[in-house]
This record gives C-alpha cells, sequence and structure tokens, in this order.
C-alpha cells in the first residue's frame, strides 16, 4: 500500500509551516516583549529552512504532490500575509513598517492576490507559469526583509556593535532596504505572470 500523500515528510513540513504561523503571531503581538520577538525570529528562521526541505525533499524523493504543489504557495502567502499585517500594525517603532515604508508592503500584499488569481485563471486552461529566477530572488529579499524587521524588534536598544547607529536600527535599515528591493522584484515578476495571463484572454 502506497504512502499517503498527506502523510510524506515534504507535505508535513508544508503543513508545520501553516501550523507555525499562528504562534508566530501570538509572539509577535506582545509589543515591547523583545524575548519574544527573537523567539519569533528563531521560529520564523525554523518557518524557511522547512520551506526549502519541503520542495528539496520532494524532488529528490519524487514525491511531489498535487496536494503539496497546492499547499506550498498558500503557506509562503499565510506567512507574509501575517507578518507584514503585523509589522503594519505594530507600535513596536524597532520593528514597525511606517509611512513611505508602506508602499513595498502594500505592493507586495496586492501581488500576492492579483498572482494568486492568475494562477486560477492560468490553471484552469492547463496553463503553467514556471517560477523565474528573478521571483526566487524576490522570495529572498521578501523573507530577508521581514526577518530583519522581527530581528529588530528583539535587540535591544541598549545594544551598540560600534557601527555608528544602535544595533537594532542597523538591522531595521536593512529590513527596510530589503523590502523595497523585494517590491520592485515584485513589480517585475507580477508583470511576467500578468503578460501570460493577457495572452489566454482573448
Amino acid at each position: 500500500m502506497g504512502q499517503s500523500p498527506v502523510l510524506n515528510l515534504p507535505n508535513i513540513l508544508t503543513l508545520s509551516r501553516i501550523f507555525a504561523v499562528p504562534l508566530l503571531v501570538g509572539l509577535l503581538w506582545s509589543r515591547d516583549w523583545e524575548t519574544g520577538w527573537l523567539i519569533a525570529f528563531a521560529l520564523y528562521c525554523v518557518i524557511g529552512i522547512t520551506d526549502y526541505f519541503d520542495g528539496y525533499l520532494a524532488r529528490a524523493q519524487g514525491t511531489v504532490s498535487k496536494l503539496g504543489i497546492f499547499l506550498d504557495p498558500i503557506a509562503d502567502k499565510i506567512l507574509v500575509a501575517a507578518v507584514i499585517l503585523l509589522l503594519v500594525g505594530t507600535r513596536h517603532d524597532p520593528a514597525a513598517i511606517q509611512g513611505i515604508h508602506l508602499i513595498p508592503a502594500l505592493i507586495i500584499l496586492l501581488r500576492e492576490i492579483a498572482v494568486s488569481g492568475l494562477r486560477e485563471f492560468l490553471a484552469g486552461l492547463s496553463v503553467s507559469v514556471p517560477v523565474s529566477r528573478l521571483a526566487k530572488w524576490k522570495t529572498t529579499f521578501q523573507m530577508v526583509a521581514l526577518g530583519a524587521l522581527i530581528l529588530a524588534g528583539g535587540v535591544p536598544h541598549s545594544l551598540d556593535v560600534g557601527i555608528g547607529m544602535p544595533a537594532y536600527l542597523f538591522v531595521k535599515q536593512v529590513g527596510l532596504a530589503s523590502l523595497w528591493a523585494a517590491a520592485a522584484l515584485t513589480v517585475v515578476t507580477g508583470w511576467d505572470y500578468l503578460r501570460v495571463g493577457l495572452k489566454h484572454m482573448d
């Protein structure tokens, strides 16, 4: 008897990412608990590692399944949307996405919604859109940005590593710069998806 697609290791890892999001949200909910934000950063890193390994193992073991293909992008979008919303809504200044930096956050969220709709439309036409190298870079910058902003919320304000500014502020600047880079690539890759979709709307 073959192994259920729900029970293979890659799919278990994907499901674990989804189930970890409420825990991550709970840790980030405490605005001024720096230790909680550090724990959240560690959990975020673990989630990122499982994101890599579930796809790697599925391909290596030949266990790529329809369920995995369905769940993987959902897990990514749930994580990204939850973290961005919390960082936008937080009063924890070292981690907060505020002012003009709301623009890249909004671009990323809108792109996720638009691409989900396009993927559903194209799937109905049996058209697949492979993930491009730029899309992978977009994901990398996006994950670095959100991870750095979470870490900024956990770094003590008093920590000084001799770089001319508090450590938490440096980490936040890295996060915001990565967020803008991710947004720029989001626009480019989003246009690629839209262009493919428009070809099939005649």
